[in-house]
């Protein structure tokens, strides 16, 4: 991502001094003690202080679809709430560097149409760096090499460049980034970095490697960056850009064969996002490892957190659940300590860890999810939605039907009103620490999961974290609703700790399971036969915990994983398996079997998109007395598919068939219970009403649950509803 002069050389403006003057400006009575460096300042958000931190280190943001979200009514505001220049606020409060994505041509040929996600073509790069500069803001520019998103599931070719060999794709991507790098320097702009190529892990340019290593065509494109970022900004730091540093040997890899190859470049760069990167301390050892290895520099290009669960904009999230986000409180305070957490990770590597990017914390809703129509057409007008209609022709394979909105709003570092949230001034808190009134910010939600017929027991103690990283476990009250449990299913249970926060227990009753490792967590696969390049390993992009089979290759190929099931009693069953995957078009073959005495039964497999999972099902399967069952997923794939294999199970069907009961009346009366206005009633008068509430709703959840649950609950229901009105009479 760059040549090395430090990130700034001016950055001492910007740097030890924006630590100082920019909160001065925006953070009123925090400056003084800060200016002074006396201790830490008092803030809305607790910040350990990080020790160390070079005055150029980059406190840097990726704010690419600014220009298309301003176009759609967007107003960004100050710390008072009066309308204000973006990257005017970024600078106030410890942003020294902006990182913008350039596309080659986001725009449909025959419309005109962007294709979203802010329509960064080399012209809006251009512009947003100039405004970038004009308020002090050094700048990393992230040639992506595509006309639209490049990632490791996709690296598609430029339309203009399609179906070029690699020397003619080393030769358009040389000039290309020699004519958008003079634009940026005639226009005045402070680029003290250069991406060539983003998550570049499977390829880049429309070229895909056919293994892991690293090779010489790979090479040859990266190569034809740098050789012109050194012509047009030779003081300018070249970056490589690679994610998933959670994968044992990855980095090294990478690393291995950039040297091999002779690849020019000065700092190699990582994504970190928690919810599927590992921890922060493996982060440090593998950008360690490299820094001591290759002299590289190394940093963070991307990472954020999510401070609510809630949608902005009609569009669902990217991450919409507490179970995708177990290891910060989803919340401000969990923002700030997880940027304050990456910085401080990446600083731990010494000199050579140059900084830290949080990525889009500025992409906020056009409009509620109440104006959904209304969102759709400024998307689709102005690009500020991830992706528009247009985009489907360019990228069938991962747009297709799903263009939209912004994933991302629920990670913003602003409010969706767009003011500035206290977890923005993470950015200046690093340099001096904050502390702020101690306050609970999480409440632990345990899950645990039972097979069905087993008791189930909930923890006596939860985890109650506050804002000062201290942790307590006070004693829990769990509803009685846990004794209505009934058959396979997922339940809620509330709970009140000692300390009086409230809790949830999520309860998964699961049927009895005759595949065995079928969510591949245990590292023995004796079980297991794969074939092609199936291979079991621990990803974050599994379905459920922390391990999946996963299958790619940059050529066509096939991919298996079959079991050998013996001693399954006669009976029916349903097999089951979820799957994601992208690149695989519909010709492609996906299909799930199980094989019996009785015959062989089939469903297809999906795989559509990134991150959208699709469990399979496959019912009625016949085993005879000989209990002889083979399960195979199979793949017949398209070059550059790739793809996750989790959560393999079959389960008798009547474990999982759900009784016949008219649940009809007590939906009814929970709904009755839900409308009432609770503010008219006190706390304690309410506790009666919310413990019936919480055994109708478990009612509902059951799948066995029988006629005289439903009578119970609904009648429990009903009469604490009337004891709370009588209560206010």
């Amino acid at each position: 991502m760059r040549r090395r002069r430090p990130f700034g050389t001016r950055r001492l403006a910007l740097g030890a001094t924006l630590a100082i003057a920019t909160i001065a400006a925006g953070l009123g009575g925090a400056a003084a003690a800060e200016a002074a460096n006396t201790g830490p300042v008092q803030a809305g958000v607790s910040v350990t202080k990080v020790d160390g931190l070079a005055p150029d280190f980059a406190m840097g943001v990726d704010v690419s679809s600014v220009l298309s979200l301003e176009e759609s009514g967007v107003v960004f505001r100050d710390d008072s709430g009066r309308p204000a220049d973006l990257f005017a606020v970024l600078a106030q409060h410890g942003v020294n560097s902006v990182r913008i994505r350039v596309w080659n041509d986001p725009f449909d040929d025959s419309t005109g149409q962007g294709y979203g996600g802010g329509n960064v073509d080399v012209s809006r790069a251009v512009e947003i760096g100039k405004r970038a500069a004009a308020a002090g803001l050094s700048v990393d520019v992230d040639f992506q090499y595509s006309d639209f998103w490049a990632d490791p599931g996709r690296q598609l070719a430029p339309k203009a460049w399609q179906g070029f060999t690699v020397d003619q794709t080393a030769t358009a991507l040389h000039d290309f980034t020699v004519s958008a790098l003079n634009r940026f320097s005639a226009a005045g702009v402070d680029v003290k970095l250069v991406q060539i190529g983003n998550e570049t892990n499977n390829g880049i340019a429309g070229y895909t490697r056919a293994g892991t290593a690293i090779d010489a065509s790979f090479a040859e494109l990266l190569q034809a960056g740098s050789s012109a970022v050194r012509q047009v900004l030779p003081h300018a730091l070249v970056a490589v850009h690679f994610t998933n540093p959670e994968t044992p040997g990855r980095y090294a890899t990478y690393a291995a064969g950039l040297k091999q190859y002779g690849v020019d470049y000065d700092v190699f760069a990582s994504s970190y996002y928690p919810f599927w990167h590992g921890a922060t301390q493996n982060l440090t050892a593998v950008l360690s490892q490299i820094a001591t290895t290759y002299g590289k520099k190394v940093m963070v290009a991307e990472t954020s957190w999510v401070r609510t669960l809630d949608d902005g904009d009609g569009f669902a999230n990217s991450i919409g659940q507490a179970s995708q986000a177990p290891q910060y409180p989803v919340s401000v305070q969990g923002q700030a300590t997880e940027l304050r957490d990456v910085i401080a990770a990446v600083a731990a590597v010494g000199s050579a860890g140059i900084g830290v990017y949080y990525w889009e914390p500025a992409w906020l809703p056009v409009g509620p999810p109440s104006a959904l129509d209304a969102n759709r057409a400024l998307w689709e007008k102005f690009g500020s939605g991830w992706a528009t209609s247009a985009a489907s022709a360019y990228d069938p394979a991962n747009v297709g039907p799903w263009y939209g909105g912004s994933s991302w709003d629920n990670q913003s570092l602003f409010s969706w009103s767009g003011a500035p949230l206290e977890s923005l001034s993470t950015f200046s808190y690093v340099r001096t620490g904050a502390v702020a009134p101690r306050a609970v910010v999480s409440v632990e939600q345990p899950s645990i999961t039972v097979t069905d017929g087993q008791q189930v027991t909930l923890p006596k103690t939860v985890a109650v974290t506050y804002n000062d990283g201290s942790v307590e476990h006070p004693n829990v009250k769990w509803s009685k609703a846990v004794d209505w449990i009934r058959g396979p299913g997922t339940y809620s249970i509330p709970g009140t700790t000692t300390s009086k926060q409230a809790t949830v227990a999520t309860v998964s009753v699961v049927a009895p399971e005759h595949v065995i490792n079928g969510g591949f967590e245990d590292a023995d696969m004796s079980a297991w036969a794969l074939t092609g390049p199936a291979s079991r390993q621990q990803t974050s992009d599994a379905h459920s915990g922390s391990s999946a089979v996963t299958f790619w290759n940059g050529s066509a190929y096939t991919a298996t994983a079959s079991q050998h099931l013996t001693g399954v009693p006669a009976g029916t069953y349903v097999l089951r398996a979820t799957t994601q995957g992208t690149n695989s078009p519909a010709s492609d073959t996906r299909t799930l079997t199980a094989r019996t005495a009785a015959g062989s039964y089939s469903a297809p497999l999906e795989m559509t998109s990134w991150g959208q999972f699709h469990t399979a099902s496959v019912p009625g399967i016949r085993v005879g007395a000989d209990g002889v069952v083979d399960i195979t997923a199979s793949f017949a794939l398209s070059a550059g598919a790739w793809g996750v294999l989790d959560d393999v199970s079959l389960v008798d069907a009547a474990s999982v068939a759900t009784t016949d009961v008219d649940k009809t009346p007590l939906t009814s009366a929970l709904s009755s219970a839900r409308s009432i206005d609770r503010s008219a009633y006190s706390a304690v008068s309410l506790d009666r009403l919310d413990d019936a509430v919480a055994v109708g709703d478990v009612v509902v959840a059951g799948s066995r649950a029988t006629d005289r649950d439903v009578a119970a609950a609904t009648a429990d229901v009903t009469k604490a509803i009337s004891q709370l009105k009588k209560s206010k009479g």
